[in-house]
């Protein structure tokens, strides 16, 4: 593991000297993904343009389901997004190149063309989250500081373990990438709103099918103060690390077994 972390830093540091040879190309494509990516709250600033409330919260309190959904996508896409090629990989006979190198196979598929610009992205949840938070009427004590942080990195963990899972399925499915999407960017999406104005089985879909309720909705719901449309117990709010923990192992093991499935074109 150590040796695929240090194998994924060199690749990815080779892209960003790379990206930083042209320094005003990557300021303009950061510069757009900043802007690409504000569209999706500009759209909820037009929506409370209209109402006061969205399923009954306020604009600071949606702000926030935004900020932490949208930094904690933000990171697994920078460290590992371009997992999702696997299928082009597997396709094209490219991905025999990557078995004969004495490098994890994961290390080189998420450090493949690492893309700084998706910083635009994280920066843009991190102003929108810090706008929120002075927002808030909430009594920020430590432990809900710590839940937040939690909430991110826990997230960015999760989000990972889709990426990866969805590379993952490709080895069987071989063009399945939009169906990786949508769980990723569908599902990020999906977080930027309230629990309460979806149907409360979409609700349970994505707390006991897809665990993505735990990036953000269930332990936002206990900082904001809020109900649990499903009423879990109290300490569901807290078991982010133990899903994303629990995640990575699946994650670890379903990537095993595509790997084990792959079999090359002969190219």
């Amino acid at each position: 593991m150590a040796w695929g972390v240090r194998a994924y830093g060199f690749i990815a540091a080779m892209w960003v000297r790379s990206t930083m040879t042209y320094r005003a190309s990557f300021v303009m494509m950061l510069a757009a993904n900043f802007a690409t990516t504000s569209l999706d709250f500009a759209a909820i600033m037009i929506m409370f343009a209209q109402v006061d409330a969205l399923g009954g919260f306020a604009l600071p309190e949606v702000a926030f389901l935004y900020g932490t959904s949208c930094v904690a996508f933000g990171l697994s896409d920078l460290l590992l997004g371009t997992a999702e090629r696997v299928g082009r990989r597997v396709r094209d006979g490219t991905m025999d190149v990557l078995l004969t190198r004495p490098v994890p196979v994961l290390s080189q598929l998420a450090a493949d063309r690492f893309a700084l610009r998706r910083l635009g992205r994280v920066t843009q949840g991190s102003l929108v989250l810090g706008w929120s938070v002075a927002r808030l009427e909430l009594e920020w004590t430590p432990g809900r500081i710590a839940l937040v942080c939690s909430m991110v990195l826990c997230g960015a963990a999760i989000f990972g373990c889709m990426f990866v899972l969805g590379g993952a399925f490709q080895f069987w499915a071989q063009d399945a990438s939009e169906v990786q999407n949508a769980f990723t960017y569908g599902g990020t999406t999906l977080l930027q709103y309230p629990p309460t104005v979806f149907g409360k089985e979409l609700v349970r879909g994505v707390t006991f099918v897809v665990p993505l309720a735990f990036v953000n909705w269930l332990p936002a719901l206990h900082v904001l103060g809020r109900d649990d449309p499903l009423g879990l117990p109290g300490w569901a709010d807290f078991a982010a690390p133990a899903v994303a923990v629990l995640c990575c192992a699946v994650t670890g093991l379903v990537w095993r077994a595509g790997l084990r499935a792959y079999r090359s074109t002969g190219s």
